[in-house]
């Protein structure tokens, strides 16, 4: 109890001292490289670099901010547990592992950042010690180990510069065919790490960890790790890596949407949505605009982590339950954690005046106001108007109609510490987009377009929200279903058949043909042509062999009679 306390006092006064530090040098526009050395010896001497700018001293408050939220909020929903301290100390040095990520301007200090958030997010999925939580821990951790090979990489191609400090060569270096080397190796790394296509699978698996660490995970720590990495290095990207990234993440924030409107875990529907969200960034990153990627990166931070502490507030009340066909009517039972959870979903939609809304209608508004062709503003489109569809299928199976679950059930609204800890974001969740806004973006974007373009963003959202309705109601079995929504919602509910291709292609099939091989090798051909042949044929001779020393006088005087016969018979 004590250590959370701490744990959250600690980081909330760093994360108001990181922001006000931040407006500081935005003011300013300054930014400072702190250098600590670390080991000297004779000339040569290691020194551990921390760049403080605008941009690394804002990410960082968000981060200490919605971390010492969860703390507190992990107080009561962690309750009971025997391990708590454990627990804390875990999300404290994940969040650890994220700072050292966000202030290094060096890829070793980087790398070290990098790979401490993989280590304890897998320690973090295996918390609760289940078959599930195993297969999810693993998979989370080997994907992310094919980024980290990129990250190694392409620190031993920073070689060729003398220096593991990339920030000295943005500029300097941005055309070589080292850097762009280095970049498509970052590019990988952080396609990895944000979970875009082909390696999505993780992010949904990886909800088997207890609520407040996806709350942390999913908001501002591990997957914004990538899109915040590319961030840094969008100077150096060539058009090449810059089309692929442009595809991958629009076609991830497509399937996303997809496979969130055919879900039905509480907690995978946030997570999709959260893939999509990052497919947003990444693609909006590769077009050129690296702000508003940032700027959406924040926002949804913040609606993103209440949105979670509310459906652990919901999975708490309904004894561990995460189907949303057992829940609806919850408006009634838990009215304020409701409230809360619908000002969320909105802001993900995109409702004017909450903070979603300035970052996705600005970054909506930019892909109208470019030239790359029809597929990139028909995918932006449609992928806002699936976010609208799960959205609102989200609410009405859990908020209306009637309660599915237990009629003993202790649904209520009177887990004070985590709803204080929901009141801490709530605020900023309504307030901090436009404040941003007035921030970060000092000259701002003219957007200059035909009125049937500016209504678009309102028409596909009004016919997201009549999808998802309808979606809904063939989910609660109002509707008949089809055969065809059957093997449909079997596709796109699994991702496109991904897992299969990540999961269980590289799981299941290796395991079955050992099997096969086991049986016909191990335990067939080898044993035959191998060790039991062998087996068998020294101890038929070794039992031919006693035989003639157990007999040996018998055979001796067999073979003599048998030597006279055979001379008497040669000389007649």
């Amino acid at each position: 109890m004590s250590i959370c306390l701490v744990y959250f006092m600690v980081f909330l006064v760093f994360s108001m001292l990181s922001f006000f530090m931040s407006l500081n040098f935005m003011s300013m526009d300054y930014s400072t490289v702190v250098e600590i050395e670390m080991v000297s010896v004779n000339s040569s001497s290691i020194v551990m670099s921390l760049l403080f700018d605008w941009m690394s001293l804002l990410f960082a408050s968000f981060v200490l901010f919605i971390s010492s939220m969860v703390i507190f909020y992990s107080l009561e929903y962690m309750e009971g547990d025997l391990m708590i301290n454990r627990f804390i100390m875990l999300v404290a040095m994940f969040v650890a592992s994220m700072l050292l990520l966000i202030f290094s301007p060096n890829l070793i200090s980087i790398l070290l950042g990098w790979d401490g958030l993989g280590l304890v997010s897998y320690c973090l999925v295996i918390y609760y010690q289940n078959v599930k939580s195993f297969n999810a821990g693993m998979l989370t951790a080997l994907t992310n180990r094919l980024g980290d090979v990129a990250f190694l990489m392409s620190i031993a191609w920073m070689l060729n510069f003398g220096s593991w400090n990339y920030l000295f060569f943005l500029d300097v270096m941005s055309r070589s065919t080292e850097m762009d080397i280095i970049v498509f190796l970052m590019v990988f790394a952080g396609m990895t790490k944000s979970a875009q296509i082909p390696f999505s699978s993780w992010l949904p698996a990886a909800m088997a960890a207890p609520t407040p660490v996806s709350s942390l995970v999913h908001s501002s720590t591990l997957v914004t790790a990538g899109v915040y990495l590319l961030i840094r290095f969008n100077f150096c990207m060539g058009e090449g890596v810059k089309i692929i990234l442009l595809f991958v993440a629009s076609l991830t924030m497509f399937m996303a949407g997809l496979g969130a409107s055919y879900e039905y875990d509480l907690k995978k529907i946030i997570a999709l949505s959260t893939l999509s969200q990052l497919g947003l960034m990444m693609s909006i990153l590769a077009m050129g605009g690296y702000v508003l990627a940032f700027y959406h990166l924040l926002t949804h931070a913040l609606f993103k982590a209440l949105l979670f502490m509310c459906a652990g507030a919901m999975i708490h009340g309904l004894s561990n339950c995460q189907d949303i066909r057992f829940m609806g009517g919850l408006i009634n039972q838990m009215p304020l954690t409701c409230v809360f959870f619908v000002i969320c979903n909105m802001s993900l939609c995109g409702l004017p005046f909450l903070s979603g809304f300035y970052s996705k209608d600005l970054i909506l508004e930019f892909i109208s106001m470019s030239n790359l062709g029809v597929y990139i503003y028909l995918i932006y489109f449609v992928s806002t108007g699936l976010t609208v569809a799960y959205t609102f299928r989200l609410i009405y199976m859990v908020l209306s109609g009637d309660y599915n679950h237990f009629s003993f059930h202790s649904i209520n609204d009177l887990g004070l510490v985590m709803l204080k800890g929901m009141s801490g974001i709530i605020f900023f969740v309504v307030f901090m987009g436009s404040a941003l806004s007035w921030m970060m973006l000092s000259t701002p974007y003219f957007i200059c377009l035909p009125f049937y373009m500016k209504m678009m963003t309102l028409i596909v959202t009004v016919t997201g929200g009549w999808v998802g309705y309808e979606l809904a109601q063939l989910a609660l079995g109002y509707k008949s279903k089809t055969l065809k929504f059957n093997l449909s919602s079997i596709f796109m509910g699994s991702m496109w058949n991904m897992p299969y291709i990540s999961t269980f292609g590289v799981n299941y099939y290796p395991l079955h043909q050992g099997v096969a091989m086991y049986e016909s090798l191990d335990q067939g051909w080898s044993e035959y042509a191998g060790s039991q042949n062998l087996y068998y044929s020294l101890s038929s001779l070794s039992k031919f062999l006693q035989v003639f020393h157990s007999n040996n006088l018998k055979i001796f005087l067999s073979l003599t009679v048998m030597w006279i016969v055979f001379l008497i018979l040669m000389i007649y």
